[in-house]
């Protein structure tokens, strides 16, 4: 009795905290969680992991992680399968799984860390392009809540140029390059003699993958309103699609055994908390705040990858990266605050419509502007 009471009195408390935050809440500890991968991620390829049995192993421990989920909670809502339904979830895996990680690690491994994070964050403008075509994301020039999401994103894009262009004097660096003793995270640290114009080329095809990942989730949940089974679906075909390149492409048996506990621990993170849990959590992000919310969050990503990269790998924090921090936060802020002007009639401003925000109810979402289209 008293578990199920302690359970019952834990779901009021999250029932009370209004979906809004919840949102921002998720997407916060998903930067945070993706920001681990990228240092991960570059651990496993210095350690010689394929960039072909990396993906695969990855995506094998998510569709572990995520299909007993799907499958039992989601039995009553979940719709009868189609062929139709399954060329969608073919398409989502080639774009969102296939293109999406092959072509960062290939970018990943021509690059560092925190080149790859930060050229992530052409994502939020993107999607917002792609949204905007599509009809996804209705922009409204005229109106005070339009012009907030279009001047949002540009700042976003803008704060996170700011980390990437600008590095500005030196505030923190972590221990003098004479004095580093321990040569652990020297595998982790950035990529010499590699084609940088080709890894940027790599990760230009990994961000335009994501958007339009991002965006075409939307419309496929509008038909087929199980996340989690869409996700599952997601990574069956991603998986699939990279065991049929591999199977060609690496002939190596050797390339598919662990040669020591990083390797098994890089493999691990990726699986388990950036594809298995991530995806769960983004997908429900896109569902209820939609695609563009989503990819607004990902210039936070690179201020915690630059700190991470501070830490772990010795690397000197700029100037540059505070400025970042503090143009990101105030373009999420009009995006918020745009999502929730749209939602109400009669809103003429942005600080009002925050402001009736407060009235609503805990857990009621934040509505989607604009009908999806179909997607065949």
């Amino acid at each position: 009795m008293s578990d199920s009471g302690g359970s019952a009195s834990a779901n009021r408390m999250l029932c009370s905290v209004p979906e809004r935050l919840q949102l921002h809440m998720a997407m916060l500890a998903l930067q945070f969680g993706y920001a681990g991968f990228h240092v991960v991620s570059r651990a496993a390829l210095n350690m010689g992991i394929s960039k072909l049995v990396f993906p695969v192993y990855r995506n094998i421990i998510a569709l572990l992680l995520l299909l007993p989920f799907a499958y039992f909670l989601e039995k009553k809502e979940r719709p009868p399968i189609t062929l139709n339904f399954l060329l969608q979830f073919f398409l989502l895996a080639l774009v969102g799984i296939t293109a999406n990680q092959g072509f960062y690690l290939l970018g990943l491994d021509n690059t560092s860390p925190t080149f790859a994070s930060a050229i992530q964050n052409s994502v939020p403008a993107i999607t917002f392009l792609m949204a905007a075509i599509l009809r996804i994301e209705k922009v409204r020039l005229n109106r005070k809540d339009g012009i907030s999401k279009v001047a949002g994103t540009i700042l976003c894009v803008a704060g996170a140029s700011v980390i990437t262009l600008y590095k500005g004097p030196t505030i923190y660096s972590p221990t003098p390059p004479l004095n580093r003793p321990t040569p652990t995270f020297v595998s982790l640290g950035d990529a010499e003699g590699k084609n940088w114009t080709l890894g940027c080329l790599y990760l230009i095809g990994h961000c335009l993958s994501w958007s339009g990942w991002l965006v075409l989730q939307a419309p496929v949940l509008k038909k087929y309103p199980a996340r989690l089974s869409v996700t599952s679906y997601t990574c069956f075909f991603g998986l699939i699609q990279f065991l049929v390149i591999a199977a060609f492409a690496e002939r190596d048996p050797q390339a598919w055994m662990f040669h020591s506990g990083g390797e098994l621990f890089t493999i691990l993170y990726a699986g388990v908390v950036a594809s298995g849990i991530a995806f769960a959590v983004q997908i429900w992000c896109i569902d209820r705040g939609g695609p563009v919310f989503v990819a607004v969050y990902q210039p936070v990503q690179t201020l915690v990858v630059a700190i991470m990269a501070s830490i772990a790998l010795g690397e000197e924090f700029y100037l540059g990266g505070v400025d970042h921090s503090r143009i990101v936060p105030s373009a999420m802020g009009k995006k918020s605050r745009e999502k929730v002007c749209s939602s109400r009639k009669g809103c003429n401003s942005v600080h009002s419509g925050a402001q009736q925000h407060q009235n609503l109810k805990p857990n009621q979402g934040l509505p989607h502007e604009a009908t999806s289209p179909s997607f065949n």
